[in-house]
């Protein structure tokens, strides 16, 4: 690939053939610093990487970092907050890692993170959830959060298909309705100027309403069988391989029955064909209940969990909500649509302590794409004041070298990481909340994490 701004080091493309990466001793790894304080954060995050791989390997592997730019670097070097050579170094590379990036205002891509999971199909948004011993929790118990999130990333409302009240995008839609789906239409309160004008009469009998127009925002919300059958079992196949408990089917499907309804049916039926009796689904257990009873549906079910099956259940997002909660012990790896596991994730994450040490990952396990970055944001006050936490970054990289199978290097990542928090040597944001702790600074921390691998 020929690149316009940007020179790739001498190293080697990772590839893969039958769904199996092939990693040299010298992989090609692209990253994006980021914006705000993503420089401070990547500074101390890549010296923990590069420390870790002298310490597991001795010298005998060695990643080769490639520089790429987008966000607010971009704007400024070439003009572009997403430049096609961004793009095309992740595409050819594989594997690669970003900080924190800045979100452009007004017209142009919605975000950048969303355009790069878009535009290279990045349907797996992974979010591991742990709790490390000594982090400040706002809740009793968050040893017992252990959780994998498997959101998907590319349908649902974050296909980014809305339409602005008043547009005539957004009419051509109403009228669209009205002519053809008038029943639906109706459901639409105030969709005309009389339904305006009949409310106005009640509320505000003296007010004339005829001067306020008609602006219904419109926004579709895609689920396909496709989408959602790549992800479930991208989701189960991680948790057999993992020897985890269950899966847990997160949705709204007593509301919108025929989205993400269809999220939880064709997930069900998905595992049942793809892993016939590696699985026991609750799809199961409700036909066994309904022709021979509950006690017939609990026994099967038992005997299939002690022959070593994987239990494939669901729960109303709401309340998932309030059971990761209550009983975090019920979850394990969840699969989910977009939004419910945008909350989720940010959700469990704070059990923790907080979003600053949240990893994800953004991976297409059939092209082996994957793109593994800071979930929080760019926190541009802190820039340059080599302040913040770089957990996020340094548990994003722990997750892309267990991608790759330098599990080695991931497990003293881990190791370090652990380590430095009992020091109580931490950034801010734990040393305000933790007793007896020395706050240092982000690259402070980075040494520490080194220190304890």
């Amino acid at each position: 690939m020929a690149y316009s701004h940007i020179v790739p080091p001498n190293g080697t493309k990772i590839s893969i053939q039958g769904g199996k990466l092939t990693v040299s001793d010298d992989p090609i790894i692209p990253f994006i610093r980021g914006d705000g304080t993503g420089p401070d954060i990547w500074a101390a995050s890549q010296r923990v990487f590069d420390a870790a791989i002298a310490k597991a390997y001795s010298g005998r592997r060695k990643v080769a970092w490639f520089e790429v730019f987008a966000g607010e670097t971009a704007k400024v070097k070439f003009g572009n907050w997403l430049p096609d050579d961004t793009v095309e170094a992740f595409r050819e590379f594989l594997v690669g890692i970003k900080g924190p990036l800045t979100t452009p205002i007004g017209g142009g891509i919605r975000s950048l993170n969303v355009a790069l999971r878009q535009m290279l199909d990045l349907y797996v948004c992974l979010r591991p959830v742990q709790y490390f011993q000594g982090v400040p929790s706002p809740v009793k118990h968050p040893e017992k959060v252990e959780m994998v999130i498997f959101r998907e990333n590319t349908e649902d409302i974050y296909a980014g298909i809305e339409y602005v009240g008043g547009s005539p995008e957004a009419k051509k839609l109403l009228d669209f309705l009205e002519q053809n789906f008038p029943n639906d239409f109706k459901k639409i309160r105030f969709g005309t100027k009389e339904a305006i004008a009949d409310y106005m009469k009640l509320a505000s009998p003296d007010h004339d309403a005829t001067h306020i127009p008609v602006q219904v925002g419109i926004g579709i919300k895609p689920v396909s069988n496709v989408g959602t059958i790549r992800l479930i079992k991208s989701a189960v196949d991680y948790a057999l391989r993992q020897k985890r408990k269950s899966v847990t089917i997160v949705h709204k499907g007593n509301i919108m029955k025929y989205t993400e309804g269809a999220f939880r049916d064709w997930g069900y039926a998905a595992c049942e064909r793809i892993f016939g009796a590696q699985v026991y689904t609750w799809a199961q257990y409700e036909r066994t209940k309904k022709a021979k009873g509950e006690s017939a549906a609990n026994d099967e079910q038992k005997v299939a969990i002690h022959n070593g099956a994987l239990l494939i259940k669901d729960a109303i997002a709401d309340i998932a909500l309030q059971q990761v909660l209550t009983r975090p012990e019920d979850f394990d790896v969840i699969a989910t649509l977009n939004l419910n596991g945008d909350y989720l994730s940010d959700a469990l994450a704070a059990q923790v302590g907080g979003i600053g040490i949240a990893p994800g990952g953004n991976i297409n396990y059939v092209t082996g794409h994957a793109i593994f970055e800071a979930t929080h944001g760019t926190a541009p006050k802190y820039a340059n004041l080599d302040r913040v936490n770089p957990g996020s970054v340094v548990l994003s990289g722990e997750m892309m070298f267990r991608y790759l199978g330098w599990v080695e290097v991931a497990d003293l990542i881990l190791k370090g990481l652990k380590g430095a928090i009992l020091t109580k040597r931490v950034t801010y944001d734990f040393a305000r909340l933790m007793e007896g702790a020395t706050e240092v600074k982000c690259s402070e921390f980075g040494t520490a994490i080194i220190s304890n691998m």
